[in-house]
């Protein structure tokens, strides 16, 4: 089963993945699609307000904040990532739930980076906002490094992220059903 979308002038069948019983999610990836990843990065740049850094969590949305930084002209975004790495110091930490990851997790910004965040206008990009627990993490950790958050953008509004008036989006995914049906 297969879902047609469109979305920055382009379209893509994603394929329909099972998360519970009857409710299945369309799966969007940007990893490989350099056309696609390039053309949503222009229609929601084209949206964002001000803002001085751009922050997003590992890993479909590197490659969605890398073309926007590009295009905005900025040489540096923050990562939030899903492990300590070795050269992390002073590590700011934030646990989560996403819709496509069954175990909670946590997300990780190094310390430099707070600092960096500390004082600016924030911009936190996304492929896809569905629940908004990977959200809310992002949140926080901008919070805790004391950074002001200026705007919440993804590609892609899924489920109750649709009704948010507080996200910046390009199109809304529907949940579906066992049968492929949009709910």
């Amino acid at each position: 089963m297969y879902y047609r979308l469109k979305v920055a002038g382009l379209e893509r069948d994603l394929p329909l993945c099972p998360i519970a019983s009857n409710l299945y999610i369309g799966a969007f990836v940007l990893f490989g699609d350099v056309e696609l990843t390039e053309k949503c990065a222009e229609a929601l740049y084209a949206k964002a307000p001000e803002h001085d850094v751009m922050l997003t969590a590992e890993s479909k949305g590197i490659p969605l904040v890398h073309a926007m930084c590009r295009i905005s002209g900025k040489n540096r975004y923050v990562l939030a990532r899903k492990s300590v790495k070795l050269y992390m110091k002073d590590v700011v930490a934030c646990e989560t739930q996403s819709i496509t990851t069954a175990a909670r997790q946590t997300l990780y910004i190094d310390g430099s980076d707070a600092e960096y965040m500390k004082g600016k206008r924030v911009l936190i990009v996304d492929d896809v906002i569905s629940t908004g627990g990977s959200l809310e993490s992002l949140e926080n950790l901008v919070k805790l490094a004391g950074g002001e958050i200026v705007g919440k953008m993804t590609i892609l509004a899924e489920g109750d992220a649709t009704e948010r008036d507080d996200i910046i989006y390009l199109e809304k995914l529907p949940l579906f059903d066992g049968e492929g049906n949009a709910l």
